[in-house]
């Protein structure tokens, strides 16, 4: 018999604005990589771990699934989605192609005083994976609205899960940051083409890391 105490169902808050606050907490685990691809998402342990009723644990695992997070087929569990060789290639080439128009727009959007922000966030030590995020930084300072959205929303959680597995790679962090770094220099100085190319390169190099990792 379990010796787990019971936890205390809370349905007083209306059902959508409890999906809400699930689906925050296994975005936020995705991103910080405890939920990597394939794994097992329970449904009754994610209820009991938040204090909430099944129901809308499953509404918020329909919400994961519409956003091609997770996969579930009929009698068996949710899960991560995981990806093929084929598929992250294909990922990580749209994301090259957004990520790279965004450094270009954000080459001229952005204030001398954001810019000098910018490269002092990637100075000095390596950053924890939880720190600061310099593609999202750069995806919402664009001023384009579109590819801001994509970016920062609709892909940004499967880029950000494979986005840490390809920084696992031994090296990969330290050599990531100093890329990061001539990038954020090269915008400083205002050059659109060199930051752009300089995002383009660092992002197939992320993709080889990873591609070849599987």
């Amino acid at each position: 018999m379990s010796t787990l105490e019971p936890v205390a169902v809370d349905d007083t808050e209306p059902a959508d604005t409890l999906a809400d606050r699930v689906l925050a907490d296994v975005l936020a685990r995705i991103a910080d990589g405890e939920f990597r691809p394939g794994a097992v998402l329970n449904e009754a342990d994610l209820a009991r771990n938040l204090a909430v009723s099944r129901g809308p644990v499953r509404e918020a695992m329909r919400r994961l699934e519409g956003r091609k997070l997770i996969v579930r087929s009929p009698f068996t569990r949710a899960r991560v989605v995981s990806l093929g060789t084929v598929e992250i290639r294909e990922v990580f080439e749209m994301r090259e192609g957004l990520e790279g128009v965004a450094t270009r727009l954000a080459c001229a959007h952005m204030s001398d005083d954001d810019l000098q922000r910018l490269v002092g966030a990637v100075e000095g030590p390596v950053l924890s994976p939880q720190g600061f995020d310099i593609h999202r930084q750069i995806a919402v300072s664009c001023g384009n609205s579109r590819i801001r959205d994509l970016l920062c929303d609709e892909l940004y959680y499967l880029l950000r899960m494979y986005r840490r597995q390809s920084g696992d790679a031994p090296g990969r962090r330290v050599e990531a940051q100093e890329e990061h770094w001539q990038i954020a220099a090269a915008m400083k100085q205002r050059n659109a083409p060199l930051a752009e190319s300089l995002m383009r390169a660092h992002i197939r190099r992320a993709t080889e890391r990873l591609t070849s990792s599987i």
